[in-house]
């Protein structure tokens, strides 16, 4: 197979992923039946499924009650993800790095070491307004706000505020212009002087389709025109196509077979 020998010529590997990894890992948030089994309140008022969550308004106790018990399950689990580890394990010793949409902390939790997240980190949260550029870590305000949870009415008493200003505060990931990267941003400096060592490099995109391309797909392609000798392995069900410039190979396939 073209993909494990372009692994064993590599000498450094990056690994860009975008949601589809984190859903085949099973944490999917178009899952209906784990919907329902989390958020009973919120599926009798007639929502099946988490993607309908991102954005939408909904009163300060209600709102925390969902994004405490879902940061609760896809961010503070400590159990470790097969599927991740399986990743983990076909790097194995190359120097790597991770690139990543997805705010869910899995590649630190099972095993990866240098890892940007630009897009943010349940594990944090900020000011709304924002106030300041300082953020904190998100366990203490989801762990408070978990123990008031009213499973009958979805809602929680103890809504987080600003430990500055007072105000409303939310989770330190984009949703718009009130975003605060600055956590994150060595992380990402870390990555571009990462990219100019020896040794050659193979990019595995897994699972970065057309929904945010300019957060992984994009920048990635980019990335590999302009590494000599870089290649570029797209693993995607359903937008495997890549760029005939590039050296590259597109594997039409679920993560999860691939990586079995």
């Amino acid at each position: 197979m073209t993909f494990e020998r372009w692994l064993d010529e590599s000498d450094r590997v990056l690994v860009a992923a975008g949601a589809g990894l984190s859903a085949a890992a099973g944490y999917d948030y178009s899952d209906t039946e784990r919907f329902a089994e989390l958020f009973p309140a919120l599926h009798r008022k007639g929502l099946w499924a988490r993607y309908q969550l991102i954005g939408l308004p909904l009163p300060p106790r209600l709102l925390w009650g969902y994004w405490s018990v879902h940061v609760d399950d896809i961010r503070f689990d400590p159990a470790p993800n097969p599927l991740y580890q399986r990743l983990r394990a076909l790097v194995g010793e190359r120097d790597n790095f991770v690139l990543t949409s997805n705010v869910d902390g899995l590649f630190a939790r099972n095993g990866f070491g240098d890892v940007w997240s630009p897009q943010g980190d349940y594990g944090r949260y900020q000011c709304e307004t924002p106030c300041t550029r300082e953020t904190w870590e998100s366990r203490p305000i989801v762990e408070a706000a978990l123990a008031t949870y009213d499973a009958a009415n979805g809602e929680v008493s103890a809504v987080p505020s600003c430990p500055r200003c007072g105000g409303p505060v939310f989770l330190n990931v984009h949703k718009g212009p009130e975003y605060v990267p600055d956590h994150y941003a060595p992380d990402g400096r870390r990555l571009r002087e990462w990219l100019g060592g020896d040794g050659r490099l193979l990019v595995v995109e897994i699972g970065a389709g057309f929904s945010t391309p300019a957060v992984i797909r994009w920048p990635v392609e980019s990335l590999v025109r302009g590494v000599p000798g870089a290649r570029l392995v797209r693993i995607n069900r359903d937008n495997a196509e890549v760029p005939s410039d590039l050296d590259a190979l597109a594997v039409r396939a679920d993560v999860t077979e691939v990586l079995a």
